[in-house]
């Protein structure tokens, strides 16, 4: 088992590293190491997994990796998958305060923007692969164009939702008839009983915080229920939760404008989860406790609230899969899923990083050296990130 979670924590580490461009791009990168090179978890458990996560409050891309580090190597492989995926990013954005007096708030555009460039080859090989699985005949199709369509209309997290609900009852209701799709279980390696506890330990947390934080009058205490409850509430990922974020630090007096729109900038150019941007806020905060105590405190707060869901959610969803029904729904919500990354894949993936017939070309090039030389994904990323800080 020791093993197990080195092995989970090192992959991860190394994901950390390198998956620059949001959650969506994220999701691409998990697909192809953990779907493709590794075998970890297959196609099809993988989709309904991503269409669990968009569910739930919090980072998806990060409540995906807590499942899949739960399901190599049990609670604390989803412990070291979080730790793996989010440190580097934590870390940066740590030091980025600490020298804020010795660095300026900027950084060189033209490499970031080779990062951009290829987030979207990473995205569109996790959407080929996925399409050519989850959308095998003209239906299926025609639900995840319909599913981008509306994305991209009603671009919220309560549309997301809505269009993946919508799909569900499509599936249900006109998918019985297609080819069935096999139930590829997906091993939790947590039971019911563990389900049930974390879960009340999240409302528990949720509800009693607010209570308990007053009484104690310390800043800590401030900041943990301050990032927990942002972290309970919040759907649709990193971007989503920076007014809410602002609005409890900035309008609080706990951080200045100009510093959260520095840091803000800052994360935006790092791998790893946007919700990282916690730490930077926790460390950069006027109030005691600051640092790396308040980072720590904020961070921890920030995703604690994903990771007691991901791990009480996950055996009751596994049961619910096996249903007859959830199995006819899972195929519409599957289809949803492609068209919502298909809707992402072009706003704002694509629409903020190919910008002329130069990144045109790195992008395909890019998506050739993955998808047919397979290529390692961090090779790719310090290809684009070198030419396109070269040459362009």
């Amino acid at each position: 088992m020791i093993r197990q979670i080195s092995e989970v924590f090192l992959v991860f580490l190394r994901l950390g590293l390198t998956s620059f461009g949001g959650p969506i791009a994220h999701l691409g990168y998990f697909h192809n190491e953990f779907v493709n090179k590794r075998k970890w978890i297959h196609e099809h458990a993988y989709a309904d997994l991503v269409a669990l996560c968009q569910f739930l409050p919090g980072p998806a891309s990060s409540q995906v990796g807590m499942a899949i580090g739960l399901n190599r190597a049990g609670i604390l492989g989803a412990v070291a998958a979080w730790i793996g995926f989010t440190l580097p990013s934590a870390i940066i954005l740590i030091l980025f305060v600490l020298g804020l007096s010795v660095f300026p708030s900027y950084i060189n555009s033209t490499w970031l923007h080779g990062l951009k460039v290829v987030a979207v080859a990473v995205v569109a090989q996790a959407i080929w692969g996925m399409s050519l699985k989850l959308c095998p005949d003209k239906q299926r199709a025609s639900i995840a164009v319909l599913a981008a369509i509306m994305a991209s209309i009603a671009a919220s997290a309560t549309g997301q939702v809505g269009i993946i609900i919508l799909g569900g009852i499509v599936g249900c209701l006109f998918l019985r008839t297609s080819d069935q799709l096999p139930h590829i279980p997906f091993t939790t390696n947590s039971s019911k009983k563990v389900g049930i506890l974390f879960l009340s330990l999240f409302f528990i947390i949720l509800f009693l915080s607010p209570i308990i934080s007053p009484l104690i009058n310390h800043h800590a205490f401030r900041e943990f229920d301050s990032f927990y409850r942002t972290g309970s509430l919040v759907f649709g990922g990193g971007h989503v939760v920076l007014p809410l974020l602002k609005n409890e630090v900035v309008n609080a007096g706990w951080v200045s404008n100009d510093l959260f729109i520095a840091g803000y900038g800052m994360a935006q150019a790092l791998p790893g989860p946007l919700f990282a941007f916690s730490a930077y806020l926790g460390a950069v905060s006027s109030i005691f406790p600051s640092g790396i105590p308040g980072a720590t405190i904020c961070l921890v707060a920030a995703f604690l609230p994903s990771f007691l869901l991901i791990i009480g959610v996950l055996p009751f969803w596994e049961a619910l899969r096996k249903y007859d029904n959830m199995k006819f729904a899972m195929r519409g919500i599957n289809a949803a899923v492609v068209g919502l990354l298909i809707s992402a894949f072009y706003n704002p993936v694509w629409t903020s990083a190919i910008l002329n017939p130069k990144d045109f070309g790195l992008a395909l090039a890019a998506f050739l050296l993955l998808v047919f030389w397979k290529t390692p994904s961090w090779l790719v990323v310090l290809i684009c990130a070198l030419t396109s800080g070269l040459f362009f």
